[in-house]
């Protein structure tokens, strides 16, 4: 009986240390600096470029010549919300053509941007889920009544 609590106890905490680990992800489209050198500026099409660097996280929504590749590393430990470790933010521009003319890094500061939690009040009736029960009793139309 004792081994068995304590196989039980060592294995629980095994699991627990476990579930503490750090977790490290990946978003969107992290691209690695020897897939930015290989595009050819003044050669590449939008084609080659999807097939060299995959599609892109964005286009720029007024330009379709602007192309953006966000990617990001983050570590989570145990219950607190993940980090950003890397961040990197590509830009490729295109020609009328469709010819990547350049290619370049965005290097921008992080703006945290802290979250409003405020609920608009809405006008009308605020009624309890009694009052919507009982609410329509002696309401009823009688027979023959409009």
């Amino acid at each position: 009986m004792i081994k068995k609590t304590l196989l039980l106890s060592i294995l629980s905490c095994i699991l627990g240390v476990n579930a503490c680990a750090p977790m490290r992800d990946t978003h969107g489209n992290f691209l690695k600096t020897h897939d930015i050198q290989s595009v050819k500026i003044g050669v590449d099409t939008r084609v080659e470029i999807v097939q060299k660097l995959g599609s892109p996280t964005t286009i720029a929504p007024f330009d379709d010549k602007k192309w953006y590749y966000l990617g990001q590393k983050t570590l989570k430990k145990g219950i607190f919300d993940a980090k950003v470790e890397q961040e990197r933010i590509v830009l490729v521009q295109f020609d009328e053509d469709g010819v990547a003319s350049s290619i370049r890094e965005i290097d921008q500061e992080r703006i945290d941007i802290p979250l409003n939690e405020d609920k608009t009040h809405t006008g009308g009736n605020e009624i309890g889920a009694i009052q919507q029960l009982l609410g329509n009793l002696g309401r009823f139309n009688r027979a023959g009544e409009q």
